[in-house]
This record gives C-alpha cells, sequence and structure tokens, in this order.
C-alpha cells in the first residue's frame, strides 16, 4: 500500500466515528497537558527557589557564631545569637585566605525607627561598602555606604525598598530626610532597588549602616553577627570554606572541629539542595501526571480493538483480494499513531494555556521546556505504537476465510 492511500484509510476510518474517536482523544490530551502543565510548575518552582538563593550573594559564604551542629545530636541551640565572631575574626580572613573577591563584616538586629510621625520595626545591618558587591544589592536612588562612612562613624544610613516605602510617603525623596534608630539621628543617603520578597528575613525590610556606627551606638562592644565572603570562582567554595575554617579553629584556640564555635554557610551547598528537592518534586509531578498517558493509552488500545472487531469482514475482503498481514497491521498501527500524535498537538497547547492561567492568575511561576514538550509528544507517539501494537497484529492475524464468515 501506498503511503497516501494508507492516510486516506486512516483519516477515513477515525472520522466513520467521530464521537468515539473524539472521547479517545481527549485522554491523550487530559495525560500531555497534565505532563506539561505540573512538569512547567515544578520548573518554574525549582528556577523561583535557585533565584532567590542567588539573589542574597554570588558565590557566597557566610561565617556565623554559635556552635555547629554536633554529629549525632539534635540542632544546636543559639545558632547566630552567640558572640562568638569579632572584627578582628574578619580582618584575619581577609588577610591570610586567598581566592577571596571581597568581604564585609556585618553586625544586624531589629529596632523601632521613626521618621517624621511613622515609624516601623525592621533589621538595621551595620556593613561596610562590599556588603553591596557581595549580597547583589542594587541601588535605586542615591548611595550605598562607604569605606569612608565606615571609616568616620557617620550616622548614615541605605533604606530598602519596603522600609523607605513605611517610612515616607509616596511622592517624597527619602534623601537627605532624617529617620532616628533608638533616639539617633540618621541621614538616608540611599534607597535600595527592590528585590523581592515578604516577612522578616525581606531584603527590602531593611536598613543598612556602617559596621562601626552599629558596633557603638547600637549593639555595643566588638561582636559581629556574620562574616559575608565571595569567592573568587564557585569551584574553589569549598577550598575557602575550609580554609577559614581552619584559621578561625586557630584564633579561637579550638583543637576539636565538631566543638567549632562558628558555623559556614556555603551558598553552592544549599542551592545543591535546593536543587536536588525541587527535581524530585518535578519528577514527582511529572509521573503523577504521566499515570493519565497510561489510561489514554489503555483507551486506545480498546477503541482500536473494538475497531477491529467492527471491521472483521472488511479486513477478510482486503485479505482475500491480496493484502499482506504487514499491509493490514501497518493500517492499524497508523491509526493508533495518528490518533495519540494528533492529541499530543493539542495537549501541548492546552499544556501551555493551562501554565500561562496559572501564572497569570495564581501568580506561580511556571517555566515550559523543550525538553518537556519533545517528552510528552514523543511519549504519546510510543504510547500510540505500544497500545497500537496488539490491536494491529491480532487484525493482521485473522483468518480472511473466517474473517468473510464474520457477521
Amino acid at each position: 500500500m501506498k503511503i497516501y492511500d494508507i492516510l486516506d484509510e486512516t483519516f477515513s476510518a477515525l472520522l466513520s466515528n467521530k464521537v468515539r474517536s473524539s472521547l479517545t482523544v481527549l485522554g491523550i490530551v487530559i495525560g500531555i497537558s497534565s505532563v506539561i502543565s505540573m512538569l512547567a510548575i515544578g520548573n518554574g518552582t525549582k528556577t523561583s527557589i535557585e533565584s532567590s538563593i542567588q539573589s542574597i550573594g554570588s558565590n557566597l559564604l557566610v561565617v556565623m557564631p554559635g556552635a555547629q551542629r554536633v554529629p549525632g545530636a539534635s540542632v544546636s541551640a543559639g545558632r547566630g545569637s552567640s558572640r562568638t565572631l569579632i572584627s578582628e575574626d574578619a580582618t584575619a580572613i581577609s588577610s591570610s585566605v586567598s581566592n577571596i573577591k571581597a568581604l564585609s563584616a556585618d553586625v544586624s538586629g531589629r529596632y523601632q525607627v521613626t521618621a517624621k510621625g511613622t515609624n516601623t520595626n525592621t533589621s538595621i545591618t551595620g556593613t561596610t561598602a562590599s556588603y553591596a558587591d557581595i549580597r547583589n544589592v542594587a541601588i535605586d536612588s542615591g548611595r550605598f555606604i562607604s569605606d569612608q562612612d565606615v571609616k568616620s562613624y557617620s550616622k548614615v544610613a541605605t533604606l530598602g525598598a519596603t522600609t523607605a516605602t513605611d517610612l515616607f510617603a509616596t511622592g517624597t525623596n527619602p534623601i537627605g530626610q532624617v529617620i532616628r534608630i533608638k533616639q539617633l539621628e540618621f541621614t538616608v543617603i540611599g534607597v535600595a532597588a527592590a528585590k523581592g520578597g515578604s516577612g522578616p528575613s525581606s531584603q527590602d525590610d531593611s536598613i543598612y549602616i556602617p559596621v562601626s556606627t552599629a558596633q557603638r551606638f547600637l549593639s555595643g562592644g566588638n561582636y559581629l553577627s556574620d562574616i559575608s565572603v565571595s569567592v573568587t570562582d564557585s569551584s574553589l567554595m569549598t577550598t575557602v570554606q575550609s580554609d577559614i575554617s581552619d584559621l578561625l579553629l586557630v584564633r579561637h584556640k579550638i583543637t576539636d572541629s565538631t566543638k567549632a564555635d562558628f558555623s559556614i554557610m556555603n551558598q553552592a551547598d544549599i542551592l545543591s539542595t535546593a536543587s536536588n528537592i525541587t527535581g524530585i518534586l518535578t519528577a514527582l509531578l511529572g509521573s503523577i501526571a504521566g499515570i493519565s498517558l497510561v489510561v489514554g493509552g489503555i483507551g486506545i488500545m480498546n477503541m482500536m480493538l473494538m475497531t477491529v472487531t467492527e471491521r472483521t469482514r472488511e479486513i477478510g475482503l482486503r485479505k482475500a483480494i491480496g493484502a499482506k498481514r504487514r499491509d493490514v497491521s501497518t493500517q492499524f498501527l497508523v491509526e493508533a499513531i495518528v490518533l495519540t500524535m494528533f492529541s499530543g498537538v493539542i495537549g501541548i497547547l492546552l499544556g501551555w494555556g493551562i501554565s500561562w492561567a496559572v501564572t497569570t492568575f495564581a501568580s506561580i511561576t511556571t517555566t515550559i521546556t523543550m525538553s518537556s514538550v519533545l517528552m510528552a509528544f514523543g511519549t504519546s507517539t510510543v504510547i500510540g505504537i505500544i497500545f497500537g501494537y496488539y490491536p494491529a497484529r491480532r487484525a493482521s492475524a485473522l483468518n480472511p476465510i473466517d474473517a468473510l464468515r464474520y457477521e
């Protein structure tokens, strides 16, 4: 049989019973659209989480005070709140550890801040000029803290986007305005660009002041809340982390690393863990949606078996006038494949529409990748071949004499 004849016969057979063909197509369409939309949600969630982690800095290591978790023990108490890091530790790391691009010694806390009749409780971060580069803080207007501000204990502040909105009315330029922190007046020198996010850990809900000013007038003492370190290359993060740990163990006179009075957060480890978790989530969502594809495939097999039964006399007549088993099996196999491929195209369009609707109306990030589209479409074609093979084989095996006698 020629290809044209096979296709012509295929479309004639499928259109002869439109309702049954449509219901069979619907099963595959639902399956493919479910796979694409679920994978899009999973990939979008993964991208969103990775973006959030990367927004806090590039190749970032954060040294925090407090005891590390001892193997076999529960979560350590007071991590990040102990006063075990001092400014001299930051200086030693900067001068002794190689492959460091930038370093910032930070001290932070939450304080009540007032300005012209308004007030808010926000995070105050005492830091240095390099903090903006390390933590990817972009400036919307004005400027960030400078090294000179740190040296001169200046009472200046750069506001986060949310804090600026909370303290000053819309249309008011915060630059040059005065805010009060613990009854001390600070002059606003800049406003950071919005990063997004909410809650007490939002980077937009913060104020940046010189670390020297924060230590002298707010926290008291020479203690640090953390030390932010930007590594020159992501491949060197583990090495730099180990060097910093060894240096601080010596400085703090600790011989047992399990009893260290500090901890080091490695951004690469967090990113890798988050990627693994979201990857498993995406695979789980895709697998659950894939079950509907199998159900749709069973529907195709059921339809094709019914078609073989209905067209038994036709098959017998074809074989009687010289059609080979291969011709008959090819005819029914092509019908199954055409049905699934057509369903695949509609399913892809519907899956894209569902993903768009989820992003638009539910504010959930979705990402449709070419691999997920090809996988869904390829799976539908394979299902057509697998579930169409048995009916096609059964049709080709019919005895022409018995088929012609079939009522």
